[in-house]
């Protein structure tokens, strides 16, 4: 549902909320591979959220990026608009451009309910919240 970028940025951000600090910056490269994405293409997208506000970062030597106290309020639906765009939770699931109440794809009604449900859970989700649970769980980004 949601397009390969924008999983990378959402696993990206929880991978900063578990193992980088404001004393202890991570750098793109180091998040690319510890997560097993293309560098320059995760650099990309750490740049666009710090633009939006989302993670923390610095330049120069010893920079990179972090999160700060009120970067760990942010919600997954936050990183999904910032780099899928506001629409995204709204689009036909069969990615038709014409598809709305009045004119439905075959699956339209069917995927309200879904989309709904799915979206109430992300809105809810700060990335301060996952980070505890990813931590407690051993989970592997």
């Amino acid at each position: 549902m949601f397009s390969k970028s924008c999983q990378y940025a959402i696993r990206a951000v929880l991978y900063l909320a578990v193992n980088a600090r404001p004393e202890q910056k991570t750098g793109a490269k180091e998040v690319a591979e510890a997560l097993n994405v293309p560098s320059p293409f995760l650099a990309k997208i750490l740049q666009q959220l710090a633009r939006h506000g989302l993670v923390s970062s610095s330049k120069g030597a010893g920079g990179g990026f972090y999160l700060q106290e009120q970067d760990l309020q942010v919600t997954l639906s936050q990183i999904i608009d910032c780099i899928d765009g506001k629409g995204a939770m709204s689009a036909c699931v069969l990615g038709l451009p014409v598809c709305s109440s009045e004119n439905p794809c075959p699956l339209h009604f069917k995927a309200l309910s879904y989309k709904s449900g799915l979206e109430k859970l992300i809105q809810g989700q700060t990335v301060g919240q996952l980070a505890k649970k990813i931590i407690s769980k051993k989970l592997s980004l």
